[in-house]
């Protein structure tokens, strides 16, 4: 398998991974009754009560204000659009990975960034400590395949560089 073969098998892990992102924050309320139906016929009432109240009361608090301010709803559909275009952004390195290194570079301080932002906002909010923890997890699940992708860029770059060395001056 070719290295650039490699870098778009990753790119493509990533790029699906904004789309699927994206995509689910449109119908989160339908989403979140699903998720709590699931949860009560499970045994996590049991085992994780707290994570079964969390997602009750987010089903509740999103019903409500769906119900009464729907127009609200238009602000995570702006959040889905971003993880849409994001997503487009990263065909620049799936086309020339050498010339668009630029992007992963931006990914890898976007997932680092998610870090304070969850920390700071997440309690600002009312997000209790162990969902905090999984939305640091975007970040840092999310900066392993760019990490593995730059590092196949490398590559791919001195392997350029030695088949087509510059003219001489």
């Amino acid at each position: 398998m070719t290295v650039l073969t490699q870098i778009r098998i990753w790119l493509a892990i990533f790029i699906a991974a904004l789309v699927v992102s994206g995509v689910t924050a449109f119908p989160l309320e339908t989403e979140l009754r699903i998720g709590s139906d699931i949860l009560q016929a499970s045994p996590a009432p049991q085992w994780l009560p707290g994570l079964v109240q969390w997602i009750e009361q987010v089903r509740d608090g999103l019903i409500a204000t769906n119900d009464a301010y729907p127009f609200l709803a238009y602000g995570t559909d702006w959040l889905a659009f971003a993880h849409l275009v994001i997503a487009i952004l990263f065909i620049g390195p799936w086309r020339d990975p050498v010339r668009n290194v630029w992007v992963i570079h931006w990914g890898m301080i976007a997932c680092i960034a998610v870090i304070p932002l969850a920390i700071i906002a997440g309690p600002i909010r009312g997000i209790p400590w162990g969902w905090t923890l999984i939305d640091i997890s975007f970040g840092v699940f999310g900066i392993i395949p760019l990490l593995i992708v730059l590092r196949l860029i490398r590559r791919l770059e001195r392997e350029q560089s030695a088949v087509s060395p510059l003219p001489a001056q």
